[in-house]
């Protein structure tokens, strides 16, 4: 295999070319974005720019509290992208519950696929743990936001009919069994689809930069099939939990359903 081609950072320079030409789109069909375009922009490439760097340092001086503490990060910044991605405000203890979840399904997911799967030695070594935890942390982050949207909007437009089935004698859980197993699905499911088409429709980003970098195809396959399968179960398990344990947020102590408008 050959050895990855070098981007020289003048030739990146001509990529902005599409984002003119969103620019001029935008402009040319009155849609306003131009200003969020160029925020966009200009915040994607500073981060880039700035994690390549801090990724840089933390490989050239590997330890576990190094590790541990981009870990962190990460799971901070999805937390809170995660409860920002609701349409309409949540209850406290929905928004932490998200954070919980987020957190235990992380961390059992990591320690079976890192540690059993991978088994890479050390478990803080950057080079895998960092980039591997990114894809796991950041597809779990879209399944909760989008688990926890679902179960609210189920319960507000279902609201008359959780209301008659509680004086009809049931269970919040009873009650909301529908609903909370649809959450579930619309969670899921971008992860099942993106599965169906992977290597027909598209080649994910993890498989083709291993390509790109000179690792054998077959290779690059079996972990990009072993991150899929890992990000599957991970936002299974955040997903259930959420939403199995959180419709509980949307009832008081007397099993009465709260005014969540």
């Amino acid at each position: 295999m050959n050895a990855i081609m070098d981007l020289p950072i003048w030739n990146l320079a001509i990529a902005y070319v599409f984002v003119l030409l969103l620019l001029v789109l935008s402009k040319a069909r009155g849609i306003g974005r131009e200003k969020f375009i160029l925020t966009a922009t200009v915040r994607m490439t500073v981060q880039l720019t700035l994690m390549g760097f801090v990724l840089m340092y933390v490989f050239d001086h590997p330890s576990w509290w190094l590790t541990s503490l981009m870990l962190f990060i990460m799971l901070a910044f999805a937390i809170r992208t995660a409860c920002r991605r609701v349409s309409k405000s949540l209850p406290k203890s929905l928004r932490q519950l998200i954070g919980i979840c987020l957190v235990v399904s992380y961390v059992v997911t990591a320690l079976v696929f890192l540690l059993a799967v991978l088994r890479v030695t050390p478990w803080f070594n950057p080079q895998y743990c960092i980039p591997i935890s990114g894809m796991i942390i950041g597809n779990t982050m879209t399944g909760l936001a989008l688990g926890a949207n679902k179960l609210r909007s189920g319960i507000e437009e279902n609201r008359e009919m959780i209301e008659n089935s509680l004086m009809l004698g049931s269970t919040p859980k009873a009650a909301t069994h529908k609903i909370v197993n649809d959450a579930f699905d619309s969670a899921i499911l971008p992860n099942m689809t993106n599965m169906l088409t992977m290597g027909v429709v598209s080649l994910p980003g993890m498989m083709t930069g291993q390509i790109l970098s000179g690792t054998f195809p077959m290779t690059a396959i079996k972990y990009q099939i072993g991150i899929m399968l890992a990000i599957l179960g991970c936002t299974a398990l955040a997903c259930v939990l959420l939403v199995t344990i959180g419709y509980q947020s949307f009832f008081t102590k007397d099993a009465a359903l709260k005014d969540i408008t």
